[in-house]
């Protein structure tokens, strides 16, 4: 059984998936391969592709209230109410995982779809109904189902006493893990509790970006992790306690983490830029020490002062609090899409105070680093080995997935830029897998069909599949780049491109 730490990346499964040749790190460029036992999956998440925001009972989500009140803050004023319908047409999503020849089909659950108003006092039926169909539909199809729990979308009466900077959340949550462990736990052996939670407590409660647009910089986005942070940890121990010995299953978090580099070999620019990224969430569950990076308790609280505070911005954590985050998960999820070179700024920037003027380095892009159609994301492969290998001496190698790894443009069906781009990070994977230079479990790629990307709605494409979005059926339709990953997956070796 896989005890994992994820990592954010047509054809039928060959069934001995190279298991009968062995690992040797010498094996020359025409002969490597990924172990039989390295797992290939891909991924989606709920508010992105279900659609049905406000049918057979869910509740409304931060992000239906933010895309209705705010479309002018989405690039084409799009939303997901309808999505690719994958509340009614999910076979053919799960379809479109098997027909790769996948391990795992990562998902995420609608927290309001099953609990209106976030409160444990009103179950939808139809929400559990709805998602013990698609569990059953991914097993059926011989899938592992890895669910994540919270992909951003909030129950809107949460946010209503101040959502994720309210510590009452974690008992909320807690309560939610609960009924997710006894109403799909007999099925499901792969928990995520939160995605990308650097992401959304930035964006969604350090500026007015995202769900829920609380803008509260500077303070809103310690808050946000604090609560994050208490609340995996809550779920964690609830399962170990209460239904680990019962379904054996694996509850871990994933996080996201561009790699960083510096022109003038600045070390320290270095760490502080990957201690604010990945070492925010990673350290308090997975060091030693099991609490922030000392470079942020530092900055923080010097900040702090400096603005006339007697107290930091940074909330502390209680020994029992530590005692309780750390070594709370069984796998840790990267999502890796991009890298950046970092420099010191030589006065702080940054709205006052904030995240980014505490963090207080200047993100560089290499002019020869590929563009997407996304404005953040370059291809730089070398960075995804590198975190790696960052994880692996940090955290003293604990296993790893790639829940997300994926490239973004206008929905090319012969998107040679994507097929490239994949390629490449899993060349770079490949090395350290077969160099031994990480416990590196699986690879997922984002995403499995072209979806609603947050703030750039419609505008930019991700999927192996293209989603006719102008049909009430919403046809899916397989690009170039489907049938190179299903050759990864069914051969585990990385075919050569022109």
């Amino acid at each position: 059984m896989l005890k994992s730490i994820l990592i954010c990346v047509s054809a039928a499964i060959i069934a001995t998936k190279a298991s009968e040749v062995m690992v040797d790190s010498r094996q020359n460029a025409s002969d490597r391969f990924f172990p039989g036992d390295f797992w290939f999956g891909t991924s989606t998440a709920a508010y992105q592709i279900e659609g049905a925001w406000n049918l057979e009972g869910k509740g409304p989500s931060i992000w239906d209230e933010f895309t209705h009140s705010h479309p002018e803050k989405i690039v084409d004023h799009g939303n997901g109410d309808v999505a690719t319908n994958s509340y009614e047409f999910y076979l053919d999503d799960v379809k479109a995982v098997k027909n790769l020849g996948m391990d795992f089909y990562r998902i995420s659950i609608a927290w309001s779809r099953i609990l209106p108003t976030g409160d444990i006092a009103n179950i939808n039926e139809k929400g559990i109904e709805y998602y013990n169909k698609l569990i059953n539909a991914i097993i059926g199809h011989k899938l592992e189902p890895m669910v994540t729990m919270y992909h951003w979308d909030l129950p809107q009466d949460l946010q209503k006493f101040g959502g994720l900077t309210n510590s009452i959340f974690i008992s909320y949550f807690e309560a939610y893990a609960n009924l997710l462990y006894d109403r799909f736990g007999d099925r499901v052996k792969y928990w995520i509790t939160f995605n990308e939670p650097s992401v959304f407590c930035t964006t969604g409660y350090g500026s007015d970006k995202h769900a829920p647009a609380v803008n509260a910089h500077g303070v809103g986005e310690y808050l946000c992790a604090h609560n994050v942070l208490k609340a995996h940890a809550v779920a964690y121990r609830l399962y170990r306690s209460f239904y680990y010995e019962q379904y054996k299953g694996q509850v871990g978090i994933t996080l996201c983490s561009q790699f960083f580099y510096s022109d003038s070999n600045d070390m320290h620019a270095v760490d502080r830029a990957m201690q604010f990224s990945l070492g925010w969430f990673a350290n308090p569950i997975f060091s030693l020490a099991g609490n922030y990076p000392d470079v942020m308790i530092t900055r923080i609280a010097n900040n702090s002062i400096g603005e006339g505070r007697s107290w930091s911005r940074l909330p502390s954590f209680t020994d029992k609090w530590i005692e309780t985050i750390r070594g709370s998960a069984d796998f840790l999820g990267l999502n890796y899409y991009t890298s950046r070179y970092v420099e010191v700024n030589p006065e702080p920037k940054g709205l006052y105070p904030s995240y980014e003027r505490d963090l207080n380095l200047k993100m560089v892009i290499k002019p020869e680093w590929k563009p997407s159609a996304s404005d953040w994301l370059y291809s730089v492969p070398k960075g995804v080995g590198d975190i790696l290998r960052w994880i692996k001496e940090e955290y003293n190698n604990p296993e790893v997935f790639i829940t997300e790894n994926g490239w973004s443009d206008h929905g090319e069906l012969d998107d040679n830029d994507r097929i490239a781009y994949l390629h490449d990070h899993l060349e770079q994977i490949l090395d350290v897998v077969l160099n031994d230079e990480s416990n590196l479990k699986g690879y997922t790629a984002w995403s499995i069909i072209d979806n609603f990307e947050w703030a750039q709605g419609y505008a930019e494409k991700f999927g192996l599949y293209s989603v006719n979005m102008s049909s009430p059926r919403r046809e899916r339709t397989a690009k170039k780049s489907a049938k190179f990953m299903a050759t990864v997956a069914s051969t585990h070796r990385i075919p050569e491109i022109n």
